[in-house]
This record gives C-alpha cells, sequence and structure tokens, in this order.
C-alpha cells in the first residue's frame, strides 16, 4: 500500500513542476499592470498595460486548469502501458463527466440543492472546466475520474475484440467503457458531491482558526514526511484543491495579486489562509545554515572539497524550493539533524506568520519572487523587509544549532568521514554529459538487483522511485553515493534513489538501461 501512494504521490507532483514558470510570468504580469506600481503607464487604455495584459492571461492557464492538469498528468505515473495514450482516455473521459454533471446539475440542480445559475467560485460551489461549467470537485474530482481511467486502461486496453469490431480496440474501447462509467459517477456526483462541499466549507474555518500554530505543525509534518516521499500526500490538497480556501491556495493567491498589489493593508488579514505555504522560508534561510556548519565542523583538508559538494546543492535549495540533495546528505548519517531540521523548519514559519508574511512561499526564491516579491514588494516592502531580518536571524540559529550538534555528538556529516573516505561529487560538465548520466543509470539498475528485479519507475523533480520485486536485493545507501547518487531511501519495495534536478535525464538513460523504454 505504501509504494502504491508512494507512486501516486510522484504522478501527483508532475503538473506542480510548471508552476515555476507560470507563477513568474503571472507575477511579472500582475506588476507591469498595476497602476500603483506602474502609474499611468499601467492605464487600461494604454499600449504597455494591453501588451502586458495578453501575456498575463496567458500566464493564468496552468491555474485556472489545474484540475485539467492532474486528470492528463495522473496516467504518466501510473498507467502500465501506453500511458501516453491513457492520458488521452483520461482527458476525454473527464470532459465527459464534467459534461455529463453540468446537465445533471441544469436539470436537476434545484431539487439537489444547489443554484447552478449562480456565478461561479466563492461559496456557490460551481466551477469552469475546460469552459464546462460545472460542480467545483477541484483536484480531487480530477484524480478520481482520471485513477479510474487508469484502472480501465490497465485491464483493457489489450482487450482482443472480434475483427469485425477491430475498429473499437485500444483507446476507443477504453473510452467507450470510460463513456458508460462516468454516467453513474457523474450522477452520484451530483448527490453526494454538495453534501461534501459543506463539510470543506466548514473545514476551511477550522483550519484557519488554528492560526500560528496550525502552520507550524503543518510545517513540521511535511519536513518529516520528505524522507518517505509521502509529502506531496500532504500539502496538494491544501495547495491545490479547496481545503482551506476555494481553488486551493495557490490559485487563490495567483487571482488575488492584482487586488494584493494594489492595497497596503496586512496581508495576514487579506489571506490568512495562504499562511500554510510557509514551508519555503527554510530552504532559503536554514539550509545556507547548515552548509555553514557542515563546512566550518569538517576536517581541514576536506573543506575545499566539501565545497564543491555543498554550493550548487545549497544554491538549488535556495533557488529552486529543491532541498533532497542536501537533506540526504545528512539524512542516514545524522538523523538527528533532520528532526531539528524539521523543528526549526516550524518555528521559521511561525515567526513568519507572526510578523505578517503570508503568501505562496512554499518554493525557492525564484518561486517566491514570482508569487511574492516582485509584484507585492512595492505595496509591502515593509513586510518582506522584515521577513528578511527574521530569516536572517534563523539562518544564524541554523549554523549555531547545528553545529552546536555535529561537535557534541559527533556526527559523521559531510566533510567528517574517516579519511580513508572521499567526499565525492561530480562536477557540473560531468553531471550534464550523456556518458555520465548513462553510467549513473546503469550502475543504478545493477544496485537495485538488476533488470529482473524491477517492476517499474517513475520520477519527481529530485528522485527516481524504482518498484523491486525483493527489496533485499536492494544495495546499501553508501553504494548509491559512491556510484553518483545523493543516496537511496527504501520503503517496502519501493527504492526512491536521490538524483537531484538532473533526475529528467537519468530517468531517460535508466529506462533504456533496465529495458523500460518503448
Amino acid at each position: 500500500m505504501l509504494q502504491k501512494i508512494q507512486r501516486f504521490g510522484g504522478a501527483m507532483f508532475t503538473p506542480v513542476m510548471l508552476f515555476a514558470f507560470a507563477g513568474t510570468v503571472v507575477g511579472l504580469g500582475t506588476l507591469f499592470t498595476t497602476s500603483a506600481v506602474m502609474g499611468d503607464l499601467a492605464a487600461p487604455d494604454s499600449l504597455w498595460y494591453q501588451a502586458w495584459n495578453v501575456v498575463l492571461q496567458g500566464g493564468w492557464t496552468v491555474f485556472n486548469q489545474l484540475p485539467l492538469l492532474f486528470a492528463v498528468s495522473l496516467p504518466i505515473g501510473l498507467a502500465k502501458k501506453e500511458p501516453a495514450r491513457c492520458c488521452m482516455e483520461s482527458l476525454v473521459s473527464y470532459l465527459t463527466f464534467n459534461y455529463f454533471v453540468s446537465q445533471i446539475m441544469q436539470t436537476w440542480g434545484a431539487q439537489l440543492g444547489v443554484d447552478f445559475s449562480a456565478e461561479v467560485g466563492n461559496a456557490s460551489g460551481l466551477a469552469m472546466v475546460a469552459g464546462i461549467k460545472t460542480l467545483d470537485m477541484g483536484m480531487v474530482g480530477a484524480l478520481l475520474i482520471s485513477g479510474l481511467v487508469i484502472t480501465i486502461h490497465n485491464q483493457l486496453f489489450n482487450f482482443e475484440l472480434p475483427e469485425c469490431l477491430g475498429v473499437f480496440s485500444g483507446s476507443t474501447f477504453v473510452y467507450l467503457v470510460c463513456f458508460f462509467v462516468m454516467l453513474p459517477v457523474a450522477v452520484a456526483a451530483a448527490f453526494v458531491w454538495p453534501p461534501v462541499q459543506q463539510v470543506i466549507f466548514g473545514l476551511q474555518g477550522a483550519i484557519t482558526g488554528l492560526g500560528v500554530g496550525g502552520t507550524g505543525l503543518f510545517v513540521f509534518l511535511e519536513r518529516t514526511l520528505i524522507p518517505f516521499g509521502l509529502h506531496h500526500i500532504l500539502y496538494a490538497p491544501f495547495y491545490y484543491d479547496s481545503v482551506v480556501v476555494s481553488g486551493g491556495i495557490y490559485a487563490a493567491w495567483a487571482n488575488m495579486l492584482p487586488s494584493l498589489a494594489a492595497t497596503t493593508e496586512p496581508l495576514t488579514q487579506l489571506a490568512p489562509w495562504a499562511s500554510l505555504t510557509a514551508t519555503g522560508w527554510s530552504k532559503i534561510f536554514g539550509i545556507p545554515g547548515i552548509a555553514c556548519a557542515f563546512y566550518v565542523t569538517a576536517k581541514p583538508a576536506k573543506r575545499k572539497q566539501l565545497i564543491a559538494l555543498l554550493l550548487p546543492i545549497t544554491l538549488t535549495s535556495v533557488f529552486c524550493g529543491v532541498t533532497e540533495p542536501i537533506e540526504f546528505t545528512f539524512l542516514f548519517v545524522a538523523p538527528v539533524l533532520f528532526v531539528a531540521h524539521a523543528l526549526l523548519s516550524a518555528l521559521l514559519s511561525m515567526c513568519m506568520n507572526l510578523v505578517g508574511a503570508v503568501g505562496v512561499f512554499s518554493g525557492g526564491l525564484i518561486e517566491m519572487s514570482s508569487f511574492n516579491f516582485l509584484p507585492l514588494g512595492p505595496s509591502h516592502w515593509q513586510t518582506y523587509l522584515a521577513a528578511l531580518g527574521v530569516g536572517l536571524c534563523f539562518g544564524l540559529v541554523y549554523f549555531v544549532v547545528m553545529r552546536w550538534l555535529i561537535l557534541r555528538f559527533d556526527l559523521k556529516t559531510p566533510g567528517r568521514e574517516p579519511d580513508e573516505e572521499a567526499v565525492r561529487f561530480e562536477s557540473k560538465a560531468e553531471f550534464r554529459d550523456a556518458q555520465a548520466k548513462n553510467r549513473l543509470a546503469r550502475r543504478i539498475v545493477e544496485l537495485v538487483g538488476g533488470r529482473e528485479n524491477i517492476v517499474g519507475v517513475t520520477n519527481c523533480v529530485t528522485r527516481l522511485r524504482i518498484e523491486v520485486r525483493d527489496a533485499s536485493l536492494v544495495a546499501v545507501n553508501d553504494d548509491f553515493v559512491a556510484a553518483g547518487a545523493r543516496g537511496v531511501m527504501l520503503s517496502g519495495k519501493v527504492a526512491q534513489v536521490i538524483i537531484g534536478t538532473g533526475v529528467v535525464g537519468v530517468k531517460e538513460c535508466f529506462d533504456e538501461a533496465a529495458g523500460l523504454a518503448e
């Protein structure tokens, strides 16, 4: 069950990787079309405003069609055969489902307690999906339908029909079955979802009411779930679905940016629900503190070599918000540091909340700038200045605490290994080299027990998630590190090999080496 949840979490992460670019476009578009920032240049009748508004409207694509993207993306990681065709089947089935729901609500909405004539959004419980007015089931509905389609696809895609019906085989047969499955599912959704929405609306107020303590607890849990690859499961419903705000925190915040940029009122009053995305502050301020602690506690002879390890993975955390490459350098050798890291992350997020810094702060500096600093800096610079002060103080706290723990317990963090063990890190040129990726991929195939032991593989932004038949054949963490990976986490029959942000290229080579490429 755990490995299925991990595969699901990795597959669900696929559309999220689009946020970095989409957020940048929305942030810049909002900045350049806000008259409070740009003055008369951003007047609605000016060419400047009109041109940037075209760009801004394109930037909304990912956030306005997020459920559709989840429906299409899930088969990439979960379809066992012909995943590209399954993506098409999922898309058309999801649209069919929403057309069914739309017509049911239009005909019998009043009897079901839904005012289908209301405007979409807010408390109406309605949404637009690819131009279809339907119930706002958000990510849950998209994943439910996509999951049903994947199940049917895996079972029936290769179903052999009589020769006279051969034209209905493959994807056509899958969609035929899905079409008739979607009808009762749509009827069930029409009856079940409106009451569920009322529960969700009540939950929104309850979670928001937890205040600063709730933010700290959420961030602590998110950090502690990272080693198991389950953190996506925790935050995804909050960030991309309607658990705390209609449409999810990301979409709601992005849509509020123009109005937020035009006011100086405290962000905590305007959008208190945005406090739960505070998982990124430790990526910017905490990780550099950890890296500095590693450097000053390392053996002098290894410090120069250690910089080659620490600098790129620290910058990856600060700018991209990807922490696994550095966290997995000490997770196994010094788990007490990881616990301290999770606790300090929670405290940092709570302090940021107290100074009023709420918004989309789950990624690195690039994402934070796009969603916050660039569009809102002119009107909320005092808040961000206070956040900078808090962050720098916590960077120092991180350094002091980590240094003390390392020296107090003589932890073998990078640079403190026995002299016969070297700190190994490939250069950027070598890492980008196709032959180096091929060598690493082939070695990983060997370390997980060879081709015969591999069931399948998916990837998220930094990890290969390899499902194996016999977990006892998977090598120990040190062997993976020696091969050039950051480490490995074995959960049940899933080996999560930490690669870094170049994981996509290694995944392609791994597919070839493992005989999984189509």
